[in-house]
Protein backbone atom coordinates (compact mmCIF):
# COMPACT_ATOMS: atom_id res chain seq x y z
CA UNK A 1 0.00 0.00 0.00
CA UNK A 2 1.12 3.60 -0.75
CA UNK A 3 2.81 5.95 1.82
CA UNK A 4 -0.07 7.75 3.23
CA UNK A 5 0.65 11.31 3.27
CA UNK A 6 0.34 12.82 7.99
CA UNK A 7 -1.34 15.55 9.03
CA UNK A 8 -0.39 17.42 12.26
CA UNK A 9 -1.68 20.69 14.00
CA UNK A 10 -3.91 21.67 16.83
CA UNK A 11 -7.14 22.70 17.30
CA UNK A 12 -9.11 25.01 20.18
CA UNK A 13 -12.17 24.01 21.35
CA UNK A 14 -15.61 25.72 22.28
CA UNK A 15 -14.14 24.31 25.90
CA UNK A 16 -10.68 26.72 25.58
CA UNK A 17 -8.85 23.18 25.74
CA UNK A 18 -6.45 22.76 22.96
CA UNK A 19 -6.15 19.41 21.25
CA UNK A 20 -2.86 18.34 19.10
CA UNK A 21 -3.26 15.98 16.95
CA UNK A 22 -1.23 13.82 14.22
CA UNK A 23 -3.10 11.83 11.49
CA UNK A 24 -3.14 10.18 8.41
CA UNK A 25 -4.94 11.38 5.99
CA UNK A 26 -5.40 9.26 3.28
CA UNK A 27 -6.55 9.68 -0.43
CA UNK A 28 -9.19 7.74 -2.33
CA UNK A 29 -6.69 6.29 -4.47
CA UNK A 30 -4.46 4.76 -1.70
CA UNK A 31 -6.92 3.65 0.82
CA UNK A 32 -7.62 0.66 2.28
CA UNK A 33 -11.24 1.54 3.51
CA UNK A 34 -14.18 2.25 0.40
CA UNK A 35 -14.29 5.96 0.69
CA UNK A 36 -16.34 8.14 -1.52
CA UNK A 37 -14.35 9.95 -4.35
CA UNK A 38 -14.42 13.72 -5.30
CA UNK A 39 -16.75 13.16 -8.35
CA UNK A 40 -19.32 11.26 -5.78
CA UNK A 41 -19.21 13.72 -3.40
CA UNK A 42 -19.84 16.53 -5.69
CA UNK A 43 -22.63 15.36 -7.08
CA UNK A 44 -24.02 15.24 -3.54
CA UNK A 45 -23.18 18.48 -3.14
CA UNK A 46 -25.48 19.98 -5.70
CA UNK A 47 -28.61 18.47 -4.39
CA UNK A 48 -27.51 19.83 -1.17
CA UNK A 49 -27.09 23.36 -2.32
CA UNK A 50 -30.48 23.34 -4.28
CA UNK A 51 -32.04 22.20 -0.78
CA UNK A 52 -30.51 24.94 1.34
CA UNK A 53 -29.92 27.92 -1.26
CA UNK A 54 -32.10 31.03 -0.60
CA UNK A 55 -32.68 33.38 -3.56
CA UNK A 56 -33.34 37.03 -3.19
CA UNK A 57 -36.70 36.34 -4.69
CA UNK A 58 -37.49 33.64 -2.08
CA UNK A 59 -36.27 36.08 0.59
CA UNK A 60 -38.39 38.76 0.01
CA UNK A 61 -41.16 36.39 0.28
CA UNK A 62 -40.31 35.38 3.44
CA UNK A 63 -39.34 39.20 4.32
CA UNK A 64 -43.59 40.05 3.38
CA UNK A 65 -44.79 36.91 5.11
CA UNK A 66 -42.46 37.99 8.16
CA UNK A 67 -43.92 41.98 8.06
CA UNK A 68 -47.22 40.55 8.31
CA UNK A 69 -47.09 38.12 11.04
CA UNK A 70 -45.11 41.25 13.15
CA UNK A 71 -48.18 43.39 12.11
CA UNK A 72 -50.49 40.46 13.78
CA UNK A 73 -48.83 40.01 16.79
CA UNK A 74 -48.43 43.81 17.59
CA UNK A 75 -52.84 43.67 17.03
CA UNK A 76 -53.51 41.18 19.23
CA UNK A 77 -52.72 38.83 21.85
CA UNK A 78 -51.82 35.48 21.57
CA UNK A 79 -50.22 35.62 18.36
CA UNK A 80 -47.51 33.43 16.65
CA UNK A 81 -44.84 36.14 16.73
CA UNK A 82 -46.41 37.42 20.30
CA UNK A 83 -45.12 40.96 19.74
CA UNK A 84 -44.58 41.53 23.79
CA UNK A 85 -44.60 45.14 24.78
CA UNK A 86 -42.00 45.83 27.03
CA UNK A 87 -42.89 48.90 29.16
CA UNK A 88 -39.64 50.47 28.47
CA UNK A 89 -40.82 53.72 27.47
CA UNK A 90 -38.63 55.04 25.01
CA UNK A 91 -34.70 55.76 24.44
CA UNK A 92 -31.93 55.78 27.21
CA UNK A 93 -31.03 59.65 27.17
CA UNK A 94 -27.30 58.37 27.91
CA UNK A 95 -27.23 60.09 31.39
CA UNK A 96 -28.50 58.19 33.63
CA UNK A 97 -26.41 57.35 36.66
CA UNK A 98 -25.74 55.05 39.50
CA UNK A 99 -25.03 51.66 41.06
CA UNK A 100 -26.97 49.02 39.73
CA UNK A 101 -27.27 44.66 40.10
CA UNK A 102 -28.03 42.59 36.87
CA UNK A 103 -29.27 38.72 37.22
CA UNK A 104 -28.92 37.13 33.52
CA UNK A 105 -30.38 33.51 33.51
CA UNK A 106 -28.99 32.71 29.83
CA UNK A 107 -29.21 29.47 28.33
CA UNK A 108 -26.22 27.84 29.63
CA UNK A 109 -24.79 30.72 32.54
CA UNK A 110 -26.43 32.62 35.35
CA UNK A 111 -25.14 35.73 35.28
CA UNK A 112 -24.14 38.33 38.03
CA UNK A 113 -23.34 41.64 37.57
CA UNK A 114 -22.68 45.17 39.95
CA UNK A 115 -23.02 47.82 37.09
CA UNK A 116 -21.64 51.78 38.07
CA UNK A 117 -23.63 53.91 35.07
CA UNK A 118 -21.18 56.67 34.79
CA UNK A 119 -23.34 59.28 32.61
CA UNK A 120 -22.42 60.69 29.24
CA UNK A 121 -22.78 56.91 27.44
CA UNK A 122 -20.03 55.16 29.92
CA UNK A 123 -19.87 52.81 32.43
CA UNK A 124 -17.88 50.12 34.74
CA UNK A 125 -18.93 46.47 35.17
CA UNK A 126 -18.08 43.74 37.31
CA UNK A 127 -19.66 40.23 36.72
CA UNK A 128 -19.52 36.52 37.86
CA UNK A 129 -20.66 33.54 36.21
CA UNK A 130 -22.37 30.47 37.57
CA UNK A 131 -23.15 27.19 34.97
CA UNK A 132 -25.95 25.56 35.00
CA UNK A 133 -26.42 21.51 34.51
CA UNK A 134 -28.63 20.42 32.62
CA UNK A 135 -30.25 18.55 35.71
CA UNK A 136 -31.18 22.57 36.92
CA UNK A 137 -32.82 23.37 33.83
CA UNK A 138 -34.99 20.36 34.05
CA UNK A 139 -35.88 20.33 37.63
CA UNK A 140 -38.58 22.54 39.43
CA UNK A 141 -38.76 25.95 38.80
CA UNK A 142 -38.53 27.76 42.39
CA UNK A 143 -35.59 25.58 42.96
CA UNK A 144 -33.80 27.16 39.53
CA UNK A 145 -34.49 30.50 41.28
CA UNK A 146 -33.27 29.43 44.78
CA UNK A 147 -30.06 28.61 43.13
CA UNK A 148 -30.19 32.50 41.45
CA UNK A 149 -30.91 33.70 44.92
CA UNK A 150 -27.75 31.82 46.17
CA UNK A 151 -25.07 33.34 43.67
CA UNK A 152 -26.93 36.67 44.10
CA UNK A 153 -25.84 36.39 47.83
CA UNK A 154 -22.66 35.42 47.42
CA UNK A 155 -21.73 37.92 44.92
CA UNK A 156 -22.94 40.49 46.98
CA UNK A 157 -21.44 39.63 49.88
CA UNK A 158 -17.94 39.56 48.25
CA UNK A 159 -18.56 43.18 47.09
CA UNK A 160 -19.80 44.14 50.88
CA UNK A 161 -16.44 42.58 52.26
CA UNK A 162 -14.22 44.37 49.92
CA UNK A 163 -15.97 47.68 50.45
CA UNK A 164 -17.25 48.34 47.22
CA UNK A 165 -20.42 47.47 48.23
CA UNK A 166 -22.32 49.29 51.78
CA UNK A 167 -23.43 46.93 53.83
CA UNK A 168 -27.13 47.66 54.44
CA UNK A 169 -27.63 49.08 51.16
CA UNK A 170 -30.85 47.62 48.95
CA UNK A 171 -29.50 47.98 45.54
CA UNK A 172 -31.70 48.16 42.18
CA UNK A 173 -31.56 45.14 40.30
CA UNK A 174 -32.49 44.76 36.70
CA UNK A 175 -33.75 40.67 36.19
CA UNK A 176 -32.48 39.33 32.06
CA UNK A 177 -35.16 36.49 31.85
CA UNK A 178 -34.63 35.42 27.91
CA UNK A 179 -37.65 33.17 27.70
CA UNK A 180 -41.34 34.53 26.01
CA UNK A 181 -43.28 36.01 29.11
CA UNK A 182 -46.43 38.06 28.89
CA UNK A 183 -45.62 41.47 30.97
CA UNK A 184 -48.80 44.09 32.23
CA UNK A 185 -46.08 45.81 34.03
CA UNK A 186 -42.36 46.03 33.88
CA UNK A 187 -41.81 44.59 37.22
CA UNK A 188 -43.89 41.11 36.62
CA UNK A 189 -43.91 38.65 33.73
CA UNK A 190 -45.65 35.55 33.24
CA UNK A 191 -43.79 32.94 31.37
CA UNK A 192 -45.48 32.14 27.81
CA UNK A 193 -43.28 28.58 27.33
CA UNK A 194 -39.79 27.33 28.08
CA UNK A 195 -37.14 27.93 25.17
CA UNK A 196 -33.47 26.85 24.72
CA UNK A 197 -33.93 23.46 26.57
CA UNK A 198 -35.41 24.16 29.51
CA UNK A 199 -37.99 22.25 31.29
CA UNK A 200 -38.53 23.35 34.50
CA UNK A 201 -41.76 22.52 35.64
CA UNK A 202 -44.34 24.80 37.55
CA UNK A 203 -42.74 27.67 36.21
CA UNK A 204 -45.00 28.17 32.53
CA UNK A 205 -47.95 30.19 33.07
CA UNK A 206 -46.33 31.73 36.80
CA UNK A 207 -44.96 34.91 37.33
CA UNK A 208 -41.09 34.22 37.45
CA UNK A 209 -40.66 37.72 39.46
CA UNK A 210 -42.72 36.53 42.03
CA UNK A 211 -41.12 33.19 42.23
CA UNK A 212 -37.65 34.86 42.25
CA UNK A 213 -38.82 37.58 45.13
CA UNK A 214 -39.52 34.66 47.14
CA UNK A 215 -35.93 33.17 46.40
CA UNK A 216 -34.74 36.50 47.40
CA UNK A 217 -36.48 36.93 50.56
CA UNK A 218 -35.73 33.58 51.70
CA UNK A 219 -31.75 33.92 51.54
CA UNK A 220 -32.50 37.60 52.76
CA UNK A 221 -30.54 39.37 49.41
CA UNK A 222 -30.40 43.08 49.62
CA UNK A 223 -31.83 43.88 46.07
CA UNK A 224 -34.96 45.01 44.70
CA UNK A 225 -36.20 43.79 41.56
CA UNK A 226 -37.41 46.86 39.37
CA UNK A 227 -37.26 45.87 36.24
CA UNK A 228 -37.86 42.31 34.02
CA UNK A 229 -36.74 42.38 30.63
CA UNK A 230 -35.10 39.88 27.59
CA UNK A 231 -31.69 40.36 26.85
CA UNK A 232 -32.66 41.42 23.28
CA UNK A 233 -34.47 44.86 25.05
CA UNK A 234 -31.71 45.25 27.21
CA UNK A 235 -29.26 44.67 24.41
CA UNK A 236 -31.36 47.90 22.33
CA UNK A 237 -31.48 50.10 25.36
CA UNK A 238 -27.03 49.41 26.08
CA UNK A 239 -26.18 49.55 22.22
CA UNK A 240 -28.33 53.20 21.87
CA UNK A 241 -26.59 54.27 25.31
CA UNK A 242 -23.30 53.43 23.53
CA UNK A 243 -23.88 54.38 19.62
CA UNK A 244 -27.40 56.26 19.53
CA UNK A 245 -27.86 55.57 15.57
CA UNK A 246 -28.93 52.15 16.98
CA UNK A 247 -32.88 51.42 16.23
CA UNK A 248 -32.80 47.27 15.76
CA UNK A 249 -31.03 44.91 18.05
CA UNK A 250 -30.67 41.21 17.35
CA UNK A 251 -29.58 38.07 19.27
CA UNK A 252 -28.34 34.84 17.21
CA UNK A 253 -27.08 32.44 19.84
CA UNK A 254 -28.27 29.67 21.41
CA UNK A 255 -31.55 31.30 20.73
CA UNK A 256 -32.43 33.97 18.40
CA UNK A 257 -34.87 37.35 18.80
CA UNK A 258 -35.12 40.92 18.06
CA UNK A 259 -36.16 43.92 19.73
CA UNK A 260 -37.23 47.43 18.15
CA UNK A 261 -39.24 50.36 19.01
CA UNK A 262 -42.55 51.12 18.68
CA UNK A 263 -44.96 54.03 18.05
CA UNK A 264 -47.86 53.44 21.19
CA UNK A 265 -50.18 54.25 18.18
CA UNK A 266 -49.34 51.49 15.90
CA UNK A 267 -49.53 48.52 19.11
CA UNK A 268 -53.71 48.28 18.70
CA UNK A 269 -53.59 45.65 21.48
CA UNK A 270 -52.67 47.93 24.10
CA UNK A 271 -54.47 50.92 23.40
CA UNK A 272 -56.87 50.16 26.43
CA UNK A 273 -54.04 51.46 28.62
CA UNK A 274 -54.54 54.95 27.42
CA UNK A 275 -50.47 56.00 26.69
CA UNK A 276 -50.84 58.83 24.09
CA UNK A 277 -49.93 57.75 20.53
CA UNK A 278 -46.84 59.50 20.19
CA UNK A 279 -44.91 57.43 22.85
CA UNK A 280 -42.53 54.85 22.35
CA UNK A 281 -42.23 51.68 23.59
CA UNK A 282 -39.81 48.59 23.15
CA UNK A 283 -41.11 45.53 21.99
CA UNK A 284 -39.62 42.20 22.37
CA UNK A 285 -40.65 40.76 19.23
CA UNK A 286 -40.04 36.75 20.10
CA UNK A 287 -39.48 36.06 16.68
CA UNK A 288 -37.67 32.62 17.06
CA UNK A 289 -41.33 31.68 16.65
CA UNK A 290 -42.08 32.68 13.04
CA UNK A 291 -44.11 30.27 11.26
CA UNK A 292 -44.37 27.82 13.87
CA UNK A 293 -47.14 24.95 13.68
CA UNK A 294 -48.51 26.32 9.89
CA UNK A 295 -44.66 25.79 8.55
CA UNK A 296 -45.88 28.25 5.30
CA UNK A 297 -42.97 30.11 4.86
CA UNK A 298 -39.50 29.66 5.73
CA UNK A 299 -38.04 26.84 3.69
CA UNK A 300 -37.90 23.36 5.54
CA UNK A 301 -35.52 20.72 4.74
CA UNK A 302 -36.38 17.08 5.54
CA UNK A 303 -33.40 17.45 8.23
CA UNK A 304 -35.38 20.64 9.31
CA UNK A 305 -38.33 18.82 10.14
CA UNK A 306 -36.67 15.90 12.13
CA UNK A 307 -35.05 17.93 14.45
CA UNK A 308 -38.66 19.79 15.33
CA UNK A 309 -40.37 16.44 15.33
CA UNK A 310 -37.67 15.44 17.89
CA UNK A 311 -37.07 18.80 19.77
CA UNK A 312 -39.03 18.98 23.25
CA UNK A 313 -41.50 21.26 21.54
CA UNK A 314 -42.76 20.48 18.10
CA UNK A 315 -44.03 22.49 15.84
CA UNK A 316 -42.73 25.49 17.57
CA UNK A 317 -39.83 27.80 17.64
CA UNK A 318 -39.46 26.94 13.63
CA UNK A 319 -37.65 30.20 12.55
CA UNK A 320 -34.91 29.36 15.70
CA UNK A 321 -34.70 25.71 14.76
CA UNK A 322 -33.27 27.17 11.22
CA UNK A 323 -31.24 29.63 12.22
CA UNK A 324 -30.29 29.31 15.90
CA UNK A 325 -26.46 27.97 16.96
CA UNK A 326 -28.39 25.39 18.79
CA UNK A 327 -29.40 23.21 15.96
CA UNK A 328 -26.88 24.22 12.96
CA UNK A 329 -24.38 21.53 14.63
CA UNK A 330 -27.31 18.72 14.21
CA UNK A 331 -28.17 19.83 10.66
CA UNK A 332 -25.09 19.03 9.45
CA UNK A 333 -25.17 15.70 11.40
CA UNK A 334 -28.47 14.37 9.71
CA UNK A 335 -26.97 14.76 6.68
CA UNK A 336 -23.80 12.94 7.63
CA UNK A 337 -25.60 10.43 9.22
CA UNK A 338 -27.79 10.20 6.27
CA UNK A 339 -25.03 9.50 4.04
CA UNK A 340 -23.38 6.77 6.07
CA UNK A 341 -26.74 5.26 5.89
CA UNK A 342 -26.69 5.35 2.05
CA UNK A 343 -23.32 3.54 2.33
CA UNK A 344 -21.69 6.62 1.16
CA UNK A 345 -19.54 8.13 3.65
CA UNK A 346 -17.50 5.96 6.10
CA UNK A 347 -17.69 2.06 5.04
CA UNK A 348 -16.09 -0.14 7.41
CA UNK A 349 -15.63 2.50 10.21
CA UNK A 350 -17.57 2.82 13.46
CA UNK A 351 -20.38 5.48 12.94
CA UNK A 352 -22.06 5.04 16.50
CA UNK A 353 -20.07 8.13 18.06
CA UNK A 354 -21.64 10.03 15.23
CA UNK A 355 -25.31 8.41 15.06
CA UNK A 356 -25.40 10.38 18.86
CA UNK A 357 -27.97 12.93 18.75
CA UNK A 358 -26.64 16.55 19.26
CA UNK A 359 -22.71 15.33 19.58
CA UNK A 360 -22.27 17.53 16.14
CA UNK A 361 -21.65 20.90 17.78
CA UNK A 362 -21.78 23.75 15.99
CA UNK A 363 -18.60 25.53 17.15
CA UNK A 364 -17.57 22.48 14.83
CA UNK A 365 -18.79 23.93 11.85
CA UNK A 366 -17.10 27.51 12.37
CA UNK A 367 -13.81 25.71 12.93
CA UNK A 368 -14.77 23.71 9.35
CA UNK A 369 -15.25 26.92 7.55
CA UNK A 370 -12.18 29.00 9.13
CA UNK A 371 -10.20 25.83 8.71
CA UNK A 372 -6.62 27.22 6.68
CA UNK A 373 -4.94 24.02 5.94
CA UNK A 374 -4.45 22.98 2.06
CA UNK A 375 -4.95 19.38 3.81
CA UNK A 376 -7.93 20.88 6.46
CA UNK A 377 -6.51 19.74 9.13
CA UNK A 378 -8.78 21.05 11.77
CA UNK A 379 -11.75 18.70 9.89
CA UNK A 380 -9.09 15.32 10.29
CA UNK A 381 -8.86 16.66 13.94
CA UNK A 382 -12.51 16.99 14.87
CA UNK A 383 -13.33 14.05 13.04
CA UNK A 384 -10.81 11.46 14.16
CA UNK A 385 -10.38 12.85 18.11
CA UNK A 386 -14.58 13.66 18.46
CA UNK A 387 -15.58 10.37 16.41
CA UNK A 388 -12.80 8.55 16.00
CA UNK A 389 -13.20 8.63 12.21
CA UNK A 390 -11.00 8.46 9.51
CA UNK A 391 -11.69 11.13 6.42
CA UNK A 392 -10.46 11.87 3.17
CA UNK A 393 -9.58 15.16 1.51
CA UNK A 394 -12.67 14.68 -0.73
CA UNK A 395 -15.07 14.15 2.25
CA UNK A 396 -13.15 16.67 4.33
CA UNK A 397 -13.80 19.02 1.33
CA UNK A 398 -17.47 17.98 1.24
CA UNK A 399 -17.89 18.05 5.08
CA UNK A 400 -16.48 22.43 4.72
CA UNK A 401 -18.84 22.99 1.63
CA UNK A 402 -21.86 21.90 3.69
CA UNK A 403 -21.15 23.58 6.24
CA UNK A 404 -20.67 26.80 4.03
CA UNK A 405 -24.43 25.80 3.00
CA UNK A 406 -25.96 25.50 6.78
CA UNK A 407 -24.19 28.16 7.92
CA UNK A 408 -24.69 30.82 4.76
CA UNK A 409 -28.69 29.85 4.48
CA UNK A 410 -29.31 30.57 8.75
CA UNK A 411 -27.54 34.16 8.23
CA UNK A 412 -29.51 34.90 4.60
CA UNK A 413 -32.40 33.71 7.16
CA UNK A 414 -31.41 36.89 9.77
CA UNK A 415 -31.50 39.06 7.26
CA UNK A 416 -34.84 38.20 6.34
CA UNK A 417 -36.19 39.16 9.74
CA UNK A 418 -34.01 42.34 10.03
CA UNK A 419 -35.58 43.18 6.50
CA UNK A 420 -38.84 42.91 7.83
CA UNK A 421 -38.93 45.23 10.93
CA UNK A 422 -36.64 47.76 8.14
CA UNK A 423 -39.26 48.06 5.97
CA UNK A 424 -42.44 47.73 8.43
CA UNK A 425 -40.39 50.93 9.99
CA UNK A 426 -39.07 52.48 7.35
CA UNK A 427 -35.40 52.80 8.17
CA UNK A 428 -34.53 52.19 4.55
CA UNK A 429 -33.66 55.70 3.33
CA UNK A 430 -32.27 56.83 5.92
CA UNK A 431 -30.55 53.99 6.67
CA UNK A 432 -29.96 52.53 10.75
CA UNK A 433 -27.67 50.59 12.72
CA UNK A 434 -28.54 47.11 14.14
CA UNK A 435 -27.09 45.84 17.29
CA UNK A 436 -26.10 41.96 17.04
CA UNK A 437 -25.14 40.00 19.80
CA UNK A 438 -25.08 35.97 20.11
CA UNK A 439 -22.61 33.30 20.05
CA UNK A 440 -23.14 33.10 15.88
CA UNK A 441 -22.62 36.40 15.08
CA UNK A 442 -19.22 36.45 16.73
CA UNK A 443 -17.69 34.06 17.04
CA UNK A 444 -19.26 31.82 13.13
CA UNK A 445 -17.12 33.40 10.69
CA UNK A 446 -18.86 35.10 8.02
CA UNK A 447 -21.59 35.55 9.34
CA UNK A 448 -22.25 39.35 9.91
CA UNK A 449 -20.83 39.50 5.88
CA UNK A 450 -23.48 36.73 4.96
CA UNK A 451 -26.21 38.65 6.96
CA UNK A 452 -25.21 42.12 4.83
CA UNK A 453 -24.78 40.06 1.59
CA UNK A 454 -28.63 38.84 2.45
CA UNK A 455 -29.67 42.69 3.31
CA UNK A 456 -28.25 43.79 -0.02
CA UNK A 457 -29.98 40.64 -2.46
CA UNK A 458 -33.13 41.84 -0.48
CA UNK A 459 -33.15 45.45 -0.98
CA UNK A 460 -30.46 46.05 -3.65
CA UNK A 461 -27.97 48.78 -3.32
CA UNK A 462 -30.07 50.46 -0.58
CA UNK A 463 -29.26 47.43 1.83
CA UNK A 464 -25.98 48.91 2.63
CA UNK A 465 -27.52 51.72 4.44
CA UNK A 466 -28.45 48.83 7.03
CA UNK A 467 -25.50 47.92 8.77
CA UNK A 468 -24.90 45.62 11.88
CA UNK A 469 -22.19 46.05 14.84
CA UNK A 470 -21.02 44.20 17.51
CA UNK A 471 -24.05 44.70 20.25
CA UNK A 472 -23.03 46.47 23.82
CA UNK A 473 -23.78 44.13 26.99
CA UNK A 474 -27.54 43.44 26.59
CA UNK A 475 -28.31 41.40 29.75
CA UNK A 476 -26.03 43.92 31.99
CA UNK A 477 -25.47 47.08 31.38
CA UNK A 478 -29.02 46.77 29.25
CA UNK A 479 -30.63 45.71 32.38
CA UNK A 480 -28.82 47.97 34.33
CA UNK A 481 -29.59 51.21 32.07
CA UNK A 482 -33.46 49.60 32.22
CA UNK A 483 -33.84 49.22 35.55
CA UNK A 484 -32.41 52.76 35.85
CA UNK A 485 -34.84 54.34 33.25
CA UNK A 486 -37.65 52.81 35.01
CA UNK A 487 -36.51 54.16 38.66
CA UNK A 488 -36.62 57.57 37.05
CA UNK A 489 -40.16 57.46 35.12
CA UNK A 490 -41.54 56.09 38.32
CA UNK A 491 -40.33 58.98 40.70
CA UNK A 492 -41.55 61.38 37.74
CA UNK A 493 -44.83 59.66 38.53
CA UNK A 494 -44.70 58.78 34.53
CA UNK A 495 -47.43 55.15 34.12
CA UNK A 496 -46.26 54.27 37.84
CA UNK A 497 -48.52 51.08 37.51
CA UNK A 498 -46.81 50.01 34.41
Amino acid sequence: MPASRRGSGSITLPTGQTLAFHSHTRSSEDDDLPHATKKKMADHLRKYEALFTLTPQRMRMIVEAFKESLETGLAKNEQIVPMIPTYVFGWPSGNETGDYLAVDLGGTNLRVCLVTLQGGGKFEITQSKYRLSEEQKQEDGQKLFDFCAECLKAFIDSYIDDGTIKAGTRLPLGFTFSYPCAQKSIDHGQLIRWTKGFGAPNTEGHDVVEMFRRSLEKQNVPAEIVALTCDTTGTLIASHYVNPKTRIACIFGTGCNAAYMERVGDIPKIKHLGIPDDEEMAINCEWGAFDSFEHENLPRTKYDQIIDETSNKPGEQAFEKLISGRYLGEILRLIICELIDEGVLFLGQNTYKIEIPYSFDTAFLSLMESDPTDELLMIIGIFSHFFALETTLAERQFFRALAKLVGRRAARLSACGIAAIVSKKGYLEEGCMVGADGSLYNKYPGFAERIHEGLHDIFGEKGRNVVTYHAEDGSGIGSAIVAAMTKQRKLAGRYPDL
